[in-house]
């Protein structure tokens, strides 16, 4: 029998915590939904002291999520324990995550502690944590820049306060496999009683080993791998976990060792996490990326052709990407769309399934075949949409070569309709520009993003956008200089939205269609419909505790 090795997602906090990669509540409970699918050991939630939002979303994944183990990170701070605690009560397993770095770089500049304060900081926080649960990890950060004696004497101090794992990380992306896996064996002789705890291994991509290293380190006898779906994380990335799932699985002669994952459930995860946050992995990624069991030279598909194995050492079916497609058209019911969606790993509700279903027959009706592409563009869109306060009744642009780019809007909320009209530098910048002048949000477009989700003129255009908060003084200009008329009141009079939300927050939106301004256009109103759900939920719980007082 095949020894275990554990896989720890952290894609949901460290991931996630990575420009461009944010997620509200419900698309966290949705990946996390199909993590568990995927059957990783161990979803790491959140962090619940950040913010009450990941407290939340932490607290949400626990509730709601059972098979994986879920995990909460915190500092080695009494608060940070406790906090990780009380998010995960709901938890069916919970373990709590607790670190402090122990590098001589980050001792004596970040943390400003003498090594002695560190080791007694890293015990208390593991008998804490063990009052509250069995599972406790410790990880010493930016271990592969620690001296490798001092490592020793503080996994030995937390293995003896209860940890059940310790881990390695390589935070920085620093070291190489050699040296990681020589740092493993040189932890695994030296620390008394370390059969006792799983040892751990986390790493980064920075000089693009972190796949290497994980296998290295898993080779000189760590059992637990952390990473990342798509290997998305800080800087260049996390350890991307299906490419080590696949390596493990497809090179059993030099690595006899096993995880507990279902692979089919590889690709859907991957797609799912594309269409929740609109960053699509490069064509050449391994394992997932659009290429990684394509053949364009002509030697390569008639070898194919003959034998699959001559240029394809793992199928499309062991990650969940089947070959054979049901072709879906205009006359397609329900049931047919409801399965190809589950395939791509988008588990609806009745009412989502509904919503998306209608989308659905809208481009069927102006295209002939609807690809997995676009089915997966529309469940990205409808899923977990934001609860729509503005909706777009009808828009209009203007352009031609010679001819300044002019785009007229009409919006929605609640009874009242809300009309603008705007010149801009080109048709997309023109309706944004049109938009502003009702909403008056005082935002600005920090990303724009659109890409073709299919082959051929008819492709579905998918685009994403991200609308950053400006400071009031900011939002105040954007609105004097906006140019352009409007014959109803903007959206944001009498909100002080500018007041009540901090500067440089971020909101993602996707929208899909055949017609990019009209993709365009839902994706600027999705963001804008997050924004003024957070503008209403913080106005409730500012509400709430004025009452109490």
């Amino acid at each position: 029998m095949m020894e275990r090795v554990r896989i720890f997602d952290t894609t949901l906090r460290d991931g996630e915590q990575s420009p461009g990669f944010s997620m509200n509540q419900e698309e966290k409970l949705q990946l996390a939904r199909q993590l568990a699918r995927l059957q990783v050991d161990v979803i790491e939630a959140g962090f619940p002291i950040a913010s009450p939002g990941d407290f939340e979303g932490v607290r949400a994944v626990a509730r709601e999520v059972r098979g994986p183990v879920i995990a909460a990170l915190a500092r080695t701070h009494p608060a940070d324990v406790e906090a990780a605690a009380r998010a995960l009560e709901p938890a069916e397993r919970a373990r709590i995550h607790t670190f402090i770095a122990t590098s001589p770089i980050h001792m004596r500049h970040k943390l400003r502690k003498e090594p002695d304060e560190v080791v007694e900081m890293a015990v208390k926080a593991v008998a804490q944590a063990r009052r509250y649960v069995d599972d406790v990890e410790f990880s010493a950060e930016d271990a592969t820049r620690s001296d490798w004696d001092f490592l020793v004497r503080v996994f030995s101090a937390a293995l003896g306060a209860g940890a059940t794992t310790l881990n390695v990380p390589d935070t920085v992306g620093y070291t190489t496999p050699e040296e990681y896996a020589a740092l493993i064996q040189h932890l695994r002789e030296e620390i008394p009683g370390c059969d006792r705890a799983v040892l751990s291994v986390h790493t980064h991509d920075d000089l693009g080993l972190a796949v290497a290293n994980a296998l290295a380190a898993v080779q000189a006898g760590a059992r637990q791998v952390e990473g990342t779906i798509n290997g998305i994380g800080e800087r260049a990335g996390n350890c991307s976990l299906e490419e080590v799932v696949m390596a493990l699985r497809t090179r059993h002669d030099r690595m006899p060792y096993d995880t507990g994952v279902e692979t089919t459930q590889i690709y859907p995860t991957s797609r799912l996490l594309v269409a929740l946050t609109g960053v699509e992995v490069q064509p050449n990624k391994a394992i997932v990326g659009a290429n990684a069991f394509a053949h364009e030279a002509g030697i390569h598909q008639d070898g194919v052709l003959k034998e699959r194995s001559t240029y394809e050492i793992m199928t499309p079916q062991s990650i969940g990407l089947a070959r054979n497609r049901l072709v879906l058209g205009k006359h397609s019911g329900r049931h047919a769309v409801r399965a190809r969606l589950d395939e791509l790993g988008f588990h609806l509700a009745q009412e989502e399934l509904e919503r998306v279903y209608q989308r659905f027959l809208e481009v069927a009706d102006r295209k002939k075949v609807v690809t997995d592409g676009d089915l997966a563009a529309l469940a990205g869109d409808e899923a977990h949409p934001a609860q729509e306060q503005v909706q777009l009744v009808h828009f209009q642009v203007s352009t031609g070569t010679g001819v300044e780019p002019m785009a007229s809007v009409r919006l929605q909320r609640g009874e009242e309709v809300l009309r603008a009209a705007a010149s801009g530098d080109g048709p997309v910048d023109a309706l944004y520009r049109a938009m502003d002048q009702v909403l008056g949000l005082g935002v600005e477009l920090a990303h724009y993003q659109l890409q073709a989700t299919g082959e051929g003129r008819d492709a579905l255009g998918q685009v994403t956008v991200r609308l950053r908060r400006r400071s009031p003084e900011e939002a105040r200009g954007q609105q004097a200089g906006n140019g352009g008329t409007s014959n109803g009141a903007h959206l944001g009079a009498g909100t002080d939205l500018a007041d009540s939300e901090p500067a440089g927050r971020e909101y993602v939106g996707h929208g899909s269609s055949t017609d990019i301004l009209e993709a365009s256009a839902r994706a600027y109103l999705q963001a804008v419909n997050k924004l003024l759900a957070d503008q209403a939920s913080a106005a409730s719980t500012v509400q709430a505790a004025s009452e109490a007082v």
